[in-house]
């Protein structure tokens, strides 16, 4: 289940990025137009995830896809500018990503004032739950500015920047299994990268060949990301019901 738990975010944010670019890019709505559409959907699905009194797959996925989609439209719009491509009137991947971070650390500060703990398990109250949100959804738009900065102004490229992140990642994992880093932190850390994994990806499957990409179109690649969430959100689903999940602890705090 951990393992089903990475690749389903994996490609819920990779499909944030595509569909986005589909969207705001393809169908030129522009990142703002595309932005509030995408908001209008994580508003309504979070709002049923945070009522919802248990765990239900399809819906949890849909919140996180839907952070991925805001997260994506939000860093186009502070980074590239309005408009529906690369605009330069923005503040650019570096300086976008560097807000970014600031923006997660004064979540997590808050987080840390509330007294509720950072472990995912173990939020058991509604508040514990939207900040959950808050950070997963700044979380991902620091990850596309991210992800933007190493495939663009490094000169890495989509393919490389896929390849230095899955390294980072890889490294997690082992600091997960051989350190005593806690996992907390560790899962958080996986958390932010599973994002600019998600954007390299996402750029690697459907840009030009000419441009490093594989040329799949935002289109298709949307369609073929889309329909690989549903067939995992079905077997989780029928793992779940299959296996439930034990009760939640007491609240408890970090």
């Amino acid at each position: 289940m951990t393992l089903l738990f990475w690749v389903l975010k994996t490609v819920a944010v990779t499909l944030g990025e595509t569909a986005g670019d589909l969207l705001g890019i393809t169908l030129r709505l522009g990142y703002l137009a595309t932005g509030l559409v995408f908001l209008a959907f994580f508003v309504v699905t979070v709002v049923a995830q945070v009522r919802s009194g248990r765990f239900r797959p399809a819906l949890f996925w849909a919140v996180v896809l839907g952070t991925s989609m805001v997260g994506t439209e939000i860093s186009d719009l502070l980074n590239r500018g309005f408009g529906h491509g690369s605009a330069p009137a923005g503040i650019g991947y570096a300086w976008g990503a560097a807000l970014l971070t600031g923006v997660l650390g004064v979540v997590f500060l808050v987080w840390w004032r509330t007294g509720r703990t950072y472990d995912v398990e173990n939020i058991t109250d509604r508040p514990g739950e939207i900040l959950y949100w808050i950070a997963i959804l700044v979380s991902n738009t620091l990850g596309t500015s991210t992800g933007d900065w190493l495939s663009d102004d490094t000169g890495l490229g989509f393919r490389n920047a896929f390849l230095v992140i899955a390294g980072t990642m890889a490294l997690i994992v082992a600091a997960h299994y051989l350190t005593n880093i806690p996992g907390t932190l560790l899962f958080w850390l996986a958390f932010v990268l599973t994002r600019p994994l998600g954007a390299a990806g996402g750029d690697s499957l459907t840009k030009p060949v000419a441009e490093g990409g594989l040329g799949w179109g935002t289109a298709w690649g949307s369609a073929a990301l889309c329909a690989l969430l549903i067939a995992l959100i079905a077997h989780q689903t029928r793992h779940v019901r299959r296996h439930p999940l034990p009760p939640l602890p007491a609240p408890g705090t970090a």
